[in-house]
Protein backbone atom coordinates (compact mmCIF):
# COMPACT_ATOMS: atom_id res chain seq x y z
CA UNK A 1 0.00 0.00 0.00
CA UNK A 2 1.38 3.36 -1.04
CA UNK A 3 1.48 6.03 1.68
CA UNK A 4 -0.07 9.29 0.48
CA UNK A 5 1.80 12.57 0.50
CA UNK A 6 0.80 14.87 3.33
CA UNK A 7 1.56 18.43 4.40
CA UNK A 8 1.21 19.36 8.06
CA UNK A 9 0.91 23.10 8.59
CA UNK A 10 1.40 24.57 12.09
CA UNK A 11 -2.34 25.13 12.52
CA UNK A 12 -2.89 21.38 12.11
CA UNK A 13 -0.35 20.21 14.71
CA UNK A 14 -1.88 18.13 17.45
CA UNK A 15 -1.62 19.36 21.03
CA UNK A 16 1.76 18.91 22.69
CA UNK A 17 2.00 15.84 24.90
CA UNK A 18 3.42 16.31 28.41
CA UNK A 19 6.10 13.65 28.76
CA UNK A 20 7.49 14.16 32.26
CA UNK A 21 8.44 17.79 31.69
CA UNK A 22 9.13 17.64 27.95
CA UNK A 23 6.47 18.97 25.60
CA UNK A 24 6.34 16.61 22.60
CA UNK A 25 4.47 17.49 19.42
CA UNK A 26 4.11 14.52 17.07
CA UNK A 27 4.65 15.85 13.53
CA UNK A 28 4.72 12.49 11.74
CA UNK A 29 4.24 9.15 13.43
CA UNK A 30 5.76 5.94 12.11
CA UNK A 31 2.20 4.75 11.52
CA UNK A 32 1.42 7.78 9.33
CA UNK A 33 4.60 7.48 7.21
CA UNK A 34 4.87 3.67 7.37
CA UNK A 35 8.58 4.26 7.99
CA UNK A 36 10.07 7.07 10.11
CA UNK A 37 8.67 9.39 12.79
CA UNK A 38 9.34 13.04 13.66
CA UNK A 39 8.56 14.93 16.85
CA UNK A 40 9.27 18.45 18.05
CA UNK A 41 10.44 18.43 21.65
CA UNK A 42 10.71 21.39 24.05
CA UNK A 43 11.95 21.19 27.60
CA UNK A 44 12.65 23.47 30.51
CA UNK A 45 16.05 23.72 32.13
CA UNK A 46 16.95 20.55 34.03
CA UNK A 47 14.29 18.33 32.46
CA UNK A 48 14.88 15.33 30.21
CA UNK A 49 14.74 11.54 30.31
CA UNK A 50 17.04 9.36 32.41
CA UNK A 51 19.45 6.97 30.68
CA UNK A 52 17.39 4.44 28.73
CA UNK A 53 17.40 2.26 25.63
CA UNK A 54 14.94 0.89 23.10
CA UNK A 55 14.91 -1.25 19.97
CA UNK A 56 14.65 1.59 17.42
CA UNK A 57 17.15 4.07 15.99
CA UNK A 58 16.64 7.75 16.60
CA UNK A 59 18.34 11.04 15.94
CA UNK A 60 18.00 14.47 17.50
CA UNK A 61 18.66 17.80 15.82
CA UNK A 62 19.13 20.64 18.31
CA UNK A 63 17.18 23.77 17.33
CA UNK A 64 17.75 25.97 20.39
CA UNK A 65 19.42 25.93 23.78
CA UNK A 66 22.20 23.73 25.08
CA UNK A 67 21.36 20.07 25.59
CA UNK A 68 23.57 17.64 27.49
CA UNK A 69 23.43 14.22 25.84
CA UNK A 70 24.64 10.98 27.38
CA UNK A 71 25.33 8.45 24.63
CA UNK A 72 26.85 5.07 25.38
CA UNK A 73 28.65 6.40 28.48
CA UNK A 74 29.97 9.62 26.90
CA UNK A 75 28.64 13.11 27.63
CA UNK A 76 28.27 15.65 24.81
CA UNK A 77 27.24 19.30 25.18
CA UNK A 78 25.14 20.01 22.09
CA UNK A 79 24.34 23.46 20.72
CA UNK A 80 21.91 24.47 17.93
CA UNK A 81 22.79 22.81 14.64
CA UNK A 82 24.09 19.63 16.31
CA UNK A 83 22.82 16.23 15.15
CA UNK A 84 22.97 13.28 17.56
CA UNK A 85 22.44 9.78 16.07
CA UNK A 86 21.55 6.98 18.48
CA UNK A 87 21.52 3.39 17.15
CA UNK A 88 18.94 0.99 18.59
CA UNK A 89 19.95 -0.62 21.87
CA UNK A 90 22.28 2.27 22.86
CA UNK A 91 21.87 3.61 26.39
CA UNK A 92 21.25 7.35 26.13
CA UNK A 93 19.52 10.26 27.82
CA UNK A 94 19.60 14.03 27.78
CA UNK A 95 18.99 17.09 29.91
CA UNK A 96 18.02 20.57 28.78
CA UNK A 97 20.51 23.26 29.86
CA UNK A 98 20.11 26.85 31.04
CA UNK A 99 16.94 28.41 29.65
CA UNK A 100 15.67 25.10 28.24
CA UNK A 101 15.81 24.01 24.62
CA UNK A 102 14.11 22.62 21.59
CA UNK A 103 14.97 19.86 19.12
CA UNK A 104 13.59 17.61 16.46
CA UNK A 105 13.58 13.86 17.08
CA UNK A 106 13.58 11.52 14.08
CA UNK A 107 12.89 7.84 14.72
CA UNK A 108 13.66 4.87 12.49
CA UNK A 109 11.33 2.26 11.06
CA UNK A 110 9.20 0.31 13.55
CA UNK A 111 9.75 2.83 16.35
CA UNK A 112 7.11 3.08 19.05
CA UNK A 113 8.10 6.57 20.24
CA UNK A 114 4.86 8.37 19.33
CA UNK A 115 2.77 5.67 21.02
CA UNK A 116 5.02 5.76 24.09
CA UNK A 117 4.79 9.56 24.36
CA UNK A 118 0.99 9.39 24.14
CA UNK A 119 0.86 6.62 26.77
CA UNK A 120 3.03 8.61 29.20
CA UNK A 121 0.93 11.75 28.62
CA UNK A 122 -2.26 9.78 29.43
CA UNK A 123 -0.90 7.92 32.47
CA UNK A 124 1.42 10.39 34.20
CA UNK A 125 0.00 13.79 35.26
CA UNK A 126 2.19 16.93 35.39
CA UNK A 127 4.35 17.28 38.48
CA UNK A 128 6.62 14.80 40.20
CA UNK A 129 5.96 11.45 38.51
CA UNK A 130 4.86 8.21 40.13
CA UNK A 131 8.13 6.41 39.29
CA UNK A 132 6.85 2.80 39.47
CA UNK A 133 3.90 3.69 37.23
CA UNK A 134 6.15 5.59 34.80
CA UNK A 135 8.59 2.67 34.58
CA UNK A 136 5.66 0.33 33.87
CA UNK A 137 4.30 2.53 31.06
CA UNK A 138 7.76 2.85 29.52
CA UNK A 139 8.36 -0.91 29.70
CA UNK A 140 5.01 -1.59 28.04
CA UNK A 141 6.15 0.63 25.16
CA UNK A 142 9.57 -0.88 24.57
CA UNK A 143 11.71 1.47 26.68
CA UNK A 144 14.10 0.18 29.35
CA UNK A 145 15.36 2.70 31.91
CA UNK A 146 19.04 2.03 32.56
CA UNK A 147 19.88 4.37 35.41
CA UNK A 148 18.52 6.45 38.23
CA UNK A 149 15.21 8.17 37.65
Amino acid sequence: MRVPCFVLTPDRHGPALNVVGTQVTVLASNAATQNYGITLQRGDEGTGPPPHSHDWDEAFYVLSGEIRFLCDGQVHMCLPGTLVHIPHGTVHGFQYGKGGGQMLEITGANARAAQMFAAVDRAIPPGPPDIPRLLHVLEQNGVTVAGPT
